[in-house]
């Protein structure tokens, strides 16, 4: 492992529950604990923990501070009240993704910006370079433990949590992509009704030195709910199934937020925004390629994985962004930006070489539950 990597306040409590640690984004990061599988099923069916404390936090301040994020923002930032969450798309000027991002409205003046790890230092550069008046910037990802707590049983688990203090007993009716902000103990914590599993679920900002004794409690009040840590395997198996976008996979800096599939994030009747004029045009002329999902059957072992090319007659048409077996679903699926014009075609794709009929389906693969 490196030793230059990155490494969360839950590092060593990893290590000792037998994690096995990789590198993802500069950071040691637990991919999985006691199987993928299990710590998949154990989200859809009980509770599952993540430690996701590497995610970049951006926190934006002053009289401009809703004006500049909103001009980077595909979707409408300045309709958002207090405690309120938005998912957006961030664009360079030809509308590509830069990256995506969950926008915390704190007051009129405060907005929390969550970034994906791998682009946190970029998408900091590039805002600063757009701060309206009177408006300040600041990388609080290193002051900013996040662990998501997912899964049909999350509330009942927050429930009474003691480290969270008394936002532990306003979680009942917060509604999701909304959040409670409060001060536990002389620091100030957030939980948020959002996750990236498609299931009811929960993510608490809190100082790191907190995050231990979040860690420790949850684990223990947890098993009798059938509680556990998961990793980045099954937190990817499970995004997948409810096709919620990964940056580097259905999202780049080339792929447009309408053609990956998120397109109601953008807001084309906003004043102005980066990208817009490059999505306006996009929209009027058509989609050049679209994002679709398939199955591979009557092949056991055959797993369209990223990269993989898909043909029609032949010829290619699109590559897959993503590709697994779906533990939920218990099936090959994969999801691929595809050429407009063959989406109707009968498609293949290529995996080691081999042609394989695919099958397709509609997206999602899996209903997401989370906004019950």
């Amino acid at each position: 492992m490196n030793a230059n990597l990155q490494r969360t306040p839950l590092y060593d409590r990893h290590v000792a529950l037998g994690a096995k640690i990789v590198d993802f984004a500069g950071w040691s990061m637990p991919v999985q604990y006691d199987g993928l599988i299990a710590e998949h099923r154990r989200v859809r069916g009980h509770v599952g923990l993540f430690d996701v404390s590497h995610m970049g936090e951006l926190y934006f301040e002053g009289a401009g501070a809703i004006a500049t994020v909103d001009e980077l923002a595909t979707n409408d930032v300045a309709s958002l009240a207090d405690g309120q969450v938005l998912y957006t798309a961030l664009c360079n000027p030809q509308g590509g993704v830069r990256d995506d991002a969950l926008v915390y409205r704190l007051s009129d003046r405060a907005l929390l910006v969550v970034v994906n790890a791998s682009n946190t230092e970029k998408i900091a550069a590039w805002a600063r370079d757009h701060l309206q008046a009177a408006t300040t910037l600041a990388d609080v990802s290193s002051e900013t433990a996040l662990v998501a707590v997912q899964g049909p049983r999350s509330r009942e688990l927050l429930e009474g949590c003691r480290t969270i203090g008394p936002l532990a007993t306003r979680l009942g009716k917060l509604p999701y992509y909304w959040f409670v902000r409060g001060d536990v103990g002389g620091k100030t914590m957030i939980v948020s009704r959002t996750g990236y599993t498609g299931e009811v679920g929960f993510e608490v900002f809190l100082p790191p030195e907190c995050a231990g004794d979040l860690w420790d409690e949850l684990l223990a009040r947890g098993r009798t709910l059938g509680c556990g840590p998961v990793g980045l395997g099954a937190r990817d198996t499970l995004r997948f199934e409810v096709c919620f976008c990964l940056y580097g996979h259905e999202l780049l800096e080339d792929v447009s937020p309408l053609e990956a599939g998120i397109g109601w994030t953008v807001k084309l009747k906003k004043a102005r925004f980066i990208g817009k004029d490059a999505l306006v045009r996009q929209k009027e002329s058509g989609l050049r390629r679209q994002l679709v999902g398939f199955e591979i059957r009557g092949q056991e072992r055959a797993i369209a994985r990223q990269g993989c090319e898909v043909r029609a007659a032949g010829r290619r048409v699109g590559v897959v962004t993503s590709g697994t077996f779906a533990p939920t679903l218990e099936r090959s699926l994969a999801l691929a930006l595809v050429d407009t014009e063959a989406v109707a075609s009968s498609l293949a794709a290529v995996v080691r070489g081999r042609e394989i009929p695919v099958e397709r389906r509609p997206l999602p693969f899996h209903k997401p539950v989370a906004r019950d």
